[in-house]
C-alpha cells in the first residue's frame, strides 16, 4: 500500500478529523467535487440532468456504523421518500446502501428486516444495491445478499476486487443470477488478505470482469457492473467486450463516481455503451471522501486543483 494511501485511510477513521475536518471552507469546496450536494433534493437535480445527456443514475444517502435502532428506522424511512421522490420526478435512478447504515452492526435481522422494506418499495424494476464495506463484514453481507436476493430479483451487491477471497465468492453468487458491481476496494486491508500493489489489484480487476462477463454469467442472467474510474482499465474491458462479440447494451454496464472522470463517463454514454453516474449525497460525508482520495491517490491533484 502506497504511503499516500495509507495515511489517507488512516485519516477516514480518525474520529477528531471527522469532527472538525468538515468545518474547514477548503474540505468543503473539495468534496464539492464529488458529490452535488448535502441534500436529496440536490441529488435529483443532478440526476434529472445526466438523465437528460443519456446516462443512469444510482444515489446513495452517505452514513455507516449507526449505533440505535431509532436511527437505522428513519435511515429507512429516508431511503422510502426518496424512492418516492424518484418515482415522481420520473427517473430512473436505483439507490444504493450500506448494510451497517441499516443496522446490521446491531442486528442483522433489523437490518435485513429494513433493506426488505427498501427492495419492496423499489419494485421488481429497480434494483437496491447493497455495498461492500470492509472486510470484517463480507461475510455478514453476503448471507444477507443471498438470503434477499433467493426472495425478490431486485436486489445486487458489490464485490471489491482487492481482497483475495473475491474469486470464490463471485463463483458462489453465480448460481442466484446476481447483480454484481465490481470495485477495487477502499478500505485499510491487511496484506494477509488483500492485494496492494496497484498493478495486482488491476490484474485481479481485469480477471474478475471477464467472469463477470463470461458466457456462464451471462446464461446464469448476471448484470455486470464494472466499477472503475481507471480508462485503462476500462479500454481493456472495452477491447475484450468486443472481441468477445457482445454488444455494447445489456452485457455491460460502467458506474462511476460524481465528479471523477467525468469526460470519461460522458464519453461511454455518447458511443453508446451504458454509463451510470454513483451520486453522493448527506452530510455525513468525510470519511466517505477520504476512502474516494485513496482509491485513487491522483485523486488528490484533483482536489488541490479544485481548491486553488
Amino acid at each position: 500500500m502506497s504511503v499516500m494511501r495509507s495515511v489517507i485511510l488512516a485519516g477516514s477513521q480518525n474520529a477528531w478529523l471527522r469532527r472538525r475536518a468538515p468545518r474547514f471552507w477548503f474540505v468543503r469546496k473539495s468534496v464539492s467535487r464529488f458529490m452535488p450536494g448535502e441534500t436529496v433534493d440536490d441529488a435529483l437535480k443532478a440526476a434529472t440532468a445526466l438523465e437528460s445527456k443519456g446516462m443512469g443514475t444510482v444515489f446513495t444517502y452517505l452514513g455507516e456504523n449507526i449505533a440505535d435502532a431509532a436511527e437505522a428506522a428513519q435511515v429507512t424511512d429516508h431511503y422510502l421518500n426518496v424512492l418516492d421522490r424518484i418515482r415522481e420526478s420520473h427517473l430512473k435512478t436505483e439507490i444504493s446502501v450500506k448494510l451497517t447504515h441499516l443496522g446490521l452492526d446491531l442486528d442483522p435481522e433489523l437490518c435485513y428486516a429494513n433493506l426488505v422494506k427498501l427492495i419492496e418499495h423499489a419494485g421488481a424494476a429497480s434494483v437496491v444495491w447493497i455495498d461492500m464495506e470492509a472486510s470484517n463484514y463480507v461475510d455478514l453481507t453476503l448471507d444477507l445478499y443471498r438470503r434477499a436476493r433467493r426472495a425478490y430479483p431486485n436486489v445486487g451487491v458489490c464485490l471489491q476486487a482487492y481482497l483475495y477471497r473475491t474469486e470464490k465468492d463471485l463463483e458462489s453468487l453465480f448460481p442466484l443470477g446476481p447483480a454484481i458491481r465490481l470495485v477495487k476496494g477502499a478500505y485499510r486491508e491487511s496484506p494477509e488478505i488483500a492485494f496492494h500493489k496497484k498493478k495486482d489489484i488491476d490484474e485481479n480487476y481485469f480477471a474478475l470482469s471477464k467472469r463477470l462477463l463470461s458466457e456462464e454469467a451471462r446464461h446464469a442472467g448476471v448484470r455486470a457492473a464494472i466499477g472503475t474510474h481507471d480508462p485503462r482499465l476500462v479500454r481493456r474491458i472495452q477491447e475484450w467486450t468486443q472481441s468477445n462479440n457482445l454488444g455494447k447494451n445489456g452485457a455491460i454496464e460502467f458506474q462511476m463516481l460524481y465528479g471523477i472522470q467525468r469526460t470519461l463517463q460522458m464519453q461511454l454514454a455518447q458511443e453508446g455503451w451504458k454509463s451510470t453516474v454513483l451520486i453522493a449525497y448527506g452530510d455525513f460525508w468525510f470519511p466517505w471522501f477520504m476512502r474516494r482520495l485513496a482509491e485513487r491517490p491522483a485523486n488528490t491533484l484533483l482536489v488541490m486543483r479544485n481548491i486553488f
